[in-house]
Order: structure tokens, then sequence, then C-alpha cells
């Protein structure tokens, strides 16, 4: 039986990663882990692309524009959605979801979903702290190991 992996190998790996300044508080946090994945695994710094937004949002539309150039292999979305008094966030983060997920399949291009969801501040707090908690370190994994995996399957025999 054959198996096809990604590797964890960003060395020439061309990223682009959205950040929302809605809860920057999170999103500075979630950025650092995602840059840290990105230059332990062998990216370098040049070849990482950070784009300040808005909000989630905004998440689609910006990944649209910033794929359709062809310039990166793939793209890491950081957001944090907090749950408030209205049911706002539940709105925000399907549009957010739904967005990027047709944004990925229209462009072929691989998006790490490093958008946070909470019932409050701590929750996130928690999922953005230092190390293997950080879930915008998550996210650029998952973007690195999908770069790879399509690089796999589009090798001939």
């Amino acid at each position: 039986m054959d198996t096809t992996e990604g590797r964890l190998l960003a060395a020439g790996t061309k990223v682009a990663i959205l950040v929302a300044r809605f809860n920057q508080f999170i999103t500075d946090k979630l950025l650092e882990g995602a840059l840290e994945a990105f230059l332990t695994h062998g990216g370098r710094r040049e070849d990482a692309e950070v784009v300040h937004i808005p909000g989630a949002f905004e998440m689609p539309l910006a990944a649209k524009k910033l794929l359709s150039g062809g310039r990166y292999d793939t793209l890491v979305a950081l957001a944090a959605v907090i749950r408030g008094e209205t049911r706002h966030n539940e709105y925000i983060s399907s549009a957010a979801t739904h967005g990027l997920t047709s944004v990925a399949l229209e462009s072929g291009i691989p998006i790490a979903f490093g958008i946070l969801t909470t019932e409050n501040a701590d929750q996130a707090l928690a999922r953005a702290g230092p190390g293997g908690s950080n879930k915008g370190s998550e996210a650029m994994l998952t973007a690195i190991e999908m770069v790879n995996l399509f690089k796999e399957m589009g090798k001939t025999p």
C-alpha cells in the first residue's frame, strides 16, 4: 500500500499570512506562533508576507486577492472571534469559514484556518499562548504540510 504525506519542511515555501486587527491582543500572539513555526521548519522570513486586515469578515476577499497573483504556495488566516451579547460572532465566523473554503477550492491553493471562535477572551488567550497550544503555530504547520502534500501528489512516477 502506498502512502502519501506532506512533510513539515517550509524551505522554499512562499506564504501569505492574513491577520485580523480586531482582537489584536490575541491575533498578535497567533502571528508570533505562526512565524515561529515557519522559521523553525526551515522557512525564511522574507518568504512570509504578513497582511493586516480589519477583521475576520474581510478574510475571504483579502485571501482571494492575495492568491490571485500566483505569488504564494499557501495562506494562513489568523483571527479571533469571541462571543459577545448577541449572535454577531456566529455570522462573522460562518462568513469567514465559508468564504475561505470557497477561495481555497477556487484557487486550488491551501488555506490554513487559524481563526479562533471562543466563548470568551480567556479561552482565546489560552489558544494563543506560547508553545504547542498556539493555534497560529498549528495553522502554519497545517499550511506547510499541505504545500508539501500537494507537491508529492503532483509528482509523476
